[in-house]
């Protein structure tokens, strides 16, 4: 097959036991966003912008839902000639067979599939990030450098550096030090999750990582302070973008809100970084004349005949009269009865919230969960 500059590794297996219920039959990455849009569209679709037409996708936690969801990548104009969205879950080798057992593991249990493409880059993506991002002026950074590894980075809050790799680098962006998750940070310069690495660094890495016993098979805690040690040329490109890691239910939940306050880094249907979808189209939403809606993202089938303020309502939610559903995310398929009010809540796919029950509190801190009892 033709060698290609660079093709795409997504880690998609994941299964995200901070967003609790919201995960119990979905792969994180599945989980949906925005109303119409899943969380693994952004990097998906990041991938089409950036040129980048060959994705494996490595599943592996409640698969079936997103390997059939993303399918051949045609809803991300990736289904070229020789290329596309290939879904790459565990399988059995000769003598065993086993889970991914971590980032760097699953890379390593596909090595097959990126030599069928033999590219000069491989670039390591996550699908539970809320983020719009060309890879390309990346990619022709680490070129331009002649970098082993570049490490996509940005600046977060001192307070969160804890859940961060953390990097330390020197006037030319050049990474001198490596911090996974630490309790005492250096500085608050953050990895992101992605990585621009050559292969064939990449595949020695990941070699020698498969054979050690004491390896977590994990690239921030093992991959990465591995090849600092070995001295690699490792840099950092730093994104100034919008950019969430969706991984607790107020993480999500804020990404979300997000959406509506018409941010100029974060709007998915500009053309220049435009998000995807693969759902299908249903029958437009309606609005009464009775109803009075503000400042939300409400989703196609959707019959809104009650109030809804600063609130995300996936396809197929229906708003009765005189129900109140403010700064709230509706996944499908929800019912809001008469009288009922509903704040400051995701209510989960299936719910009917009776007449005149009280969902969430406007004024708490904390977002509430509410699955309720699933309708028939």
């Amino acid at each position: 097959m033709k060698k290609t500059d660079a093709i795409a590794m997504l880690l998609a297996g994941g299964q995200g036991t901070r967003l609790e219920d919201l995960t119990l039959k979905n792969a994180k990455p599945g989980v949906m966003f925005g109303g119409k849009y899943r969380i693994i569209d952004f990097s998906l679709s990041n991938c089409f912008h950036s040129e980048i037409y060959t994705v494996g996708v490595m599943t592996q936690y409640k698969p079936l839902l997103l390997n059939r969801y993303i399918g051949n990548g045609n809803a991300w104009a990736l289904d070229k000639v020789n290329q596309g969205a290939y879904i790459l879950p565990p399988y059995m080798r000769e003598d065993h067979a086993e889970w991914y057992r971590g980032t760097a593991d699953a890379v390593y249990q596909n090595f097959e599939f990126i030599e069928m493409y033999d590219p000069e880059y491989v670039v390591i993506l996550s699908g539970d990030h809320i983020y719009q991002m060309n890879y390309r002026p990346m990619i022709e950074q680490a070129k331009e450098k002649d970098a082993d590894l570049t490490i996509c980075v940005r600046t977060v809050p001192w307070e969160e550096t804890f859940r961060f790799g953390i990097v330390d680098t020197n006037e030319e962006m050049r990474i001198v030090d490596f911090q996974e998750k630490p309790k005492d940070a250096k500085n608050n310069m953050a990895s992101m999750g992605i990585y621009v690495f050559k292969w064939s660094v990449l595949k020695e890495a990941l070699e020698k990582d498969h054979y050690d016993d004491a390896s977590q098979k994990d690239f921030g805690h093992d991959v990465i302070p591995r090849l600092l040690n070995e001295e690699k040329n490792i840099f950092a490109y730093l994104f100034d973008g919008y950019w969430r890691d969706v991984g607790t239910v107020d993480s999500y939940y804020q990404a979300n809100m997000d959406l509506l306050d018409q941010r100029d880094d974060l709007d998915l249907t500009k053309d220049k970084l435009r998000v995807y979808s693969n759902n299908e189209n249903r029958e437009p939403h309606f609005v009464t004349k009775e109803a009075n809606v503000s400042n939300s993202l409400i989703a196609d089938g959707s019959y809104i005949a009650g109030t809804v303020k600063h609130s995300v309502l996936s396809r197929d939610v229906i708003v009765e009269e005189g129900a109140v559903v403010e700064d709230a995310i509706l996944f499908g398929n929800v019912r809001i009865k008469k009288g009922a009010v509903v704040t400051r809540t995701i209510v989960s796919y299936n719910v009917v919230v009776d007449e005149n029950e009280i969902v969430g509190q406007k004024d708490s801190e904390n977002v509430t969960l509410y699955t309720g009892e699933a309708s028939s």
